[in-house]
Order: C-alpha cells, then sequence, then structure tokens
C-alpha cells in the first residue's frame, strides 16, 4: 500500500509508517544458513523523515568509485546545517598510498522526502571552500595532468606536500573543480537507517546519493540510488579498524589501512546472499541471491523486487541461469578479477495482480505465454527469446568484474559490478565495471537466515493511503526501468 502525506507541505511525500518483516530467508532455497552472529542480533531497522545528521560518519572500507577512483570519507554535520567533509584519494585499490586530501565545506537544508526514491529525503548543498592537500610529488604531477594550465597555475605549482591550498571558494568559479570530477551531488539524496540490536545496541549508517557511472554525468547527475553506506563513528559495527583510523584522520594525515586479509579472489563456490534491502537508480529495490558452481562454470541468480526501500511489498521475481569463464586479474583494480557471464534461461514470476496485468499486455511471442501471466506462477521467457517489456533478450553475456574480501569476523564477502546508471548492459568489453555494488554475504550450514523487522517513522507526516494508482505507476517504472542488465550479475 502508497501513502501520501497530508501534513506540512515540506513533507507531504509518499511514505509509510510501518513495521513489516521482510524476511531474506526465502531466498535459501537449499535450506541454507549465513554464518553471521550479528545479522542474528539485527532485529530491526528503523528510518526516520527527515533523517538525523548531526556528528560524524565514517567509511567502513576503502571505497571503490566509477573510473576507478579509491578513497575514504569522513563527514561532519553540525546543528546549524554547516558540514564540513574529508574525502583521501589514493593510488591503490587498498588505500595504503594516499595521493591527495580534499577538506571541503559548506551548508546543507533538507527538503522534502523523494517521490522518485522511496525512503530517501531531497537535499540541497551550498559550498563555501573546497582545499586540496597533496601528499607526494609523484600525487602532484598526476594532478597536474588532469588540470587546466590556469588551475595548476593558481594551486598546485606552488603546492607542498602536507600543505592546504584553496582549490575553491564563494568568489571563484568550479572550472578546477569539475575537471577533478569533484562534485557533491551525493547529497541530493539522503537516507538514515538505524539497526537495532537484540543486546540493545545499535548501528547507524548514512546512505548519500550514487555516484555517475560515467564520468562526464557525474557533476550534474541527481542520484536516484545510493553509495555504500558511511557508519556513525559513535554507532558503528563492532570492531571496526577503517572506522577509528578514518575518524582521527585529517587533511594533513590521511588514514593508511591495513592491507585486507585476502588479496586474491576466493572460491566462488556456494550461495551467496544480500545482505540489506539494496537500493538501484530508477526506483529499484532489491534482494539478490547467487549460487555458483565452479566445476560446471555455472551459475543462477534470483532478483526480488520490491516497491519500498524496506523490501516487504514484492512486485516480481526473477530467475536466471547460464555460465561463466574467469579471466585474468583486472588491471585496473588491484584484487579484483575479471569474468564473463553469459545468461541462457530467464524465468519471472510476479508477485501481485498489477505487475502480472502489466506482463498479459504484451504482444503474443514477445514476453512469454501471452495472457499467461498470474500472479505466483513462474514464466520461462525463453521460449520468446526473452521479454521486451523487461528488455531482455536471450541468450545475453556480459563482462563482469569480481572482488572478494574478508569482513571484521573473517567471513567471506563477494563484490559484483556496479551497473551503469543509464540501464544499460556491460555487454561489451569497453564496459566492464570499475566499481561495485554491496557486498553479499557467503552462506552454507543447514537453518534460514534470519528475519528482519523494518520500520519507517516520520513525527512530521500524517500519512494516508492513496490507493492503486501510485502502485501501478511505480510498477510500470520499474518494469520499465530493469531492461536486460537487471539479471546478468546484478
Amino acid at each position: 500500500v502508497f501513502v501520501a502525506g497530508t501534513g506540512s507541505k515540506l513533507w507531504e511525500v509518499p511514505g509509510a509508517s510501518f513495521t513489516s518483516s521482510s524476511n531474506l530467508s526465502e531466498s535459501l532455497q537449499r535450506g541454507q544458513h549465513c554464518p553471521y552472529r550479528h545479522l542474528q542480533d539485527r532485529a530491526r531497522v528503523t528510518a526516520d523523515i527527515p533523517p538525523r545528521l548531526d556528528g560524524t560518519w565514517v567509511s567502513i572500507r576503502c571505497e571503490v568509485r566509477p573510473g576507478p577512483e579509491f578513497l575514504t570519507r569522513s563527514y561532519t554535520f553540525h546543528p546549524t546545517r554547516h558540514f564540513q567533509a574529508l574525502q583521501h584519494y589514493y593510488t591503490d585499490s587498498s588505500c595504503e598510498d594516499p595521493a591527495y586530501s580534499l577538506l571541503i565545506r559548506g551548508k546543507l537544508r533538507l527538503r522534502q522526502a523523494s517521490w522518485i526514491t522511496r525512503g530517501g529525503t531531497e537535499a540541497e548543498h551550498h559550498l563555501s571552500k573546497v582545499g586540496i592537500v597533496v601528499h607526494s610529488l609523484a600525487a602532484k604531477q598526476r594532478l597536474a595532468s588532469r588540470l587546466p594550465p590556469a588551475c595548476v597555475g593558481l594551486t598546485l605549482s606552488r603546492a607542498v606536500p602536507g600543505k592546504l591550498y584553496e582549490l575553491y571558494n564563494t568568489r571563484a568559479g568550479r572550472g578546477c573543480l569539475a575537471a577533478l570530477g569533484f562534485s557533491m551531488m551525493e547529497m541530493g539524496l539522503i537516507r538514515v537507517e538505524t539497526q537495532h540490536h537484540s543486546h540493545g545496541g545499535k548501528v547507524q549508517e548514512l546512505l548519500l546519493g550514487d555516484i555517475h557511472t560515467d564520468w562526464t554525468q557525474r557533476t550534474q547527475y541527481r542520484p536516484t540510488g545510493y553509495q555504500q553506506p558511511l557508519q556513525n563513528a559513535m554507532h558503528h559495527i563492532h570492531p571496526c579498524p577503517v572506522c577509528a583510523l578514518v575518524y582521527r584522520s585529517s587533511e594533513q594525515r590521511p588514514p593508511v589501512l591495513p592491507r585486507s586479509p585476502s588479496a586474491a579472489l576466493l572460491s566462488l563456490a556456494g550461495h551467496w546472499v544480500s545482505q540489506r534491502c539494496e537500493t538501484r537508480p530508477n526506483v529499484l529495490f532489491l534482494t539478490r541471491d547467487f549460487t555458483f558452481d565452479p566445476d560446471q562454470h555455472a551459475w543462477e541468480g534470483i532478483y526480488r523486487h520490491y516497491s519500498d526501500p524496506m523490501c516487504s511489498q514484492p512486485t516480481f521475481t526473477l530467475r536466471a541461469s547460464g555460465h561463466y569463464a574467469q579471466g585474468n586479474p583486472s588491471a585496473k583494480v588491484s584484487g579484483a578479477t575479471e569474468f564473463v557471464f553469459k545468461v541462457i534461461q530467464v524465468r519471472v514470476t510476479a508477485a501481485e495482480e498489477t505487475t502480472a496485468k502489466l506482463l498479459n499486455g504484451t504482444r503474443p511471442g514477445k514476453c512469454g505465454r501471452a495472457g499467461g501471466w498470474e500472479v505466483g506462477v513462474e514464466q520461462d521467457l525463453t521460449p520468446t527469446d526473452g521479454c521486451t517489456l523487461l528488455g531482455i533478450k536471450l541468450p545475453h553475456k556480459e563482462y563482469e568484474l569480481f572482488k572478494t574480501e574478508l569482513d571484521h569476523r573473517k567471513h567471506p564477502l563477494l563484490f559484483t559490478g556496479e551497473r551503469p546508471n543509464d540501464g544499460s548492459s556491460p555487454d561489451r568489453l569497453q564496459r566492464r565495471p570499475t566499481s561495485f555494488q554491496a557486498p553479499m554475504v557467503l552462506c552454507s550450514g543447514g537453518q534460514t537466515q534470519p528475519s528482519q523487522r523494518y520500520s519507517l517513522n516520520s513525527k512530521q507526516v500524517q500519512l494516508a493511503a492513496s490507493g492503486t494508482e501510485r502502485l501501478a505507476q511505480l510498477v510500470l517504472l520499474v518494469l520499465g526501468s530493469v531492461l536486460c542488465s537487471c539479471f546478468c550479475v546484478y
């Protein structure tokens, strides 16, 4: 059920006030169990509208942005609406070799909750200053090759490692920032989630807008999805050695992260599932469920799509399968490995009546059995070579990038390539991803993964039901945004 606001104009938004079970264990078809004790403790997740931002939020690992770029972030928000952001950039994917740091100051104004990305809040930011500190002469030379001569002359020609130089202020233009590919458009979409643990502790995460996968678009892009979250410095997962290093950092003293426990790709064998309800650009909420058989070079992926950011209101499920081939270690992202995936078969299940009606409206021979779509009944799209409405064409090949790590508890994580923001597919070699989606966890054992309970709270919004028209609109947006990229290691 979708709801519309009837309270103040600023917070007249599509939202929900509910507590519902989002049982990810349904994705574990083989009765397997994620060996994560902290997931069992995480009984409930809440999200406040508007979000409460006061405090410092830090990276929990070396982050990989499209390009690729490697960085850590430390953002501090004050009650006065002022913020200070530290971005430390590195030459390597382990964040061991600092190149330069940016010190960003400005003001943030929260606006209305987003009509596009349900559960998120739109915001406006105004920069007052951006300073840069280079950490080596080699980094200075690399920056000089990227910046226009005017920027080099004004700033970098005088730069001494360890000293702060101003790149931007309210009296100067943003040409030097744009040449760096710098943008704080991520602050255009904000969400804060609080994980309430059964032992009384909590973890708070700040999700900021996603970065466009096309470098030329990133400075103007209005985000509709999220990056990997930052964690509240006071309320984070324990132990988190990276959190402490990033929190104590400054523009002159960037954090040097400890080397990841695993430098090479771990075995893909087994069953991997999403750790949380995942948000994608263009109104996509989903959970992923992968199984790999290295002996047969076979894989299966199950993508459960939802209409809400808690993944409690299913719309359709997509089950894809095929073969894969492992390639060489990545030359762009150290520790990552190149793959090629081929999708042979796709099956879709409509989870509610609106989706079934939309699929039944397709032309015969274009999307499964014409007029045969029913709620809860799976259809094979192979006989029609896919589905034009969903943008699926079979067979299909994609170029992928995988990376594995061990988390703070020495449990395996799997990172798969980030999907292009424009909904296209990495079906050509030059489109291979250079950044990653949210990590998945490895499951094994004999029980199901524990359920998670979610709720969305807003004290400033009075909510009322809005009916099926809004639901139909969103389902149409979801179906129209899936495209062929949704099923191959999405």
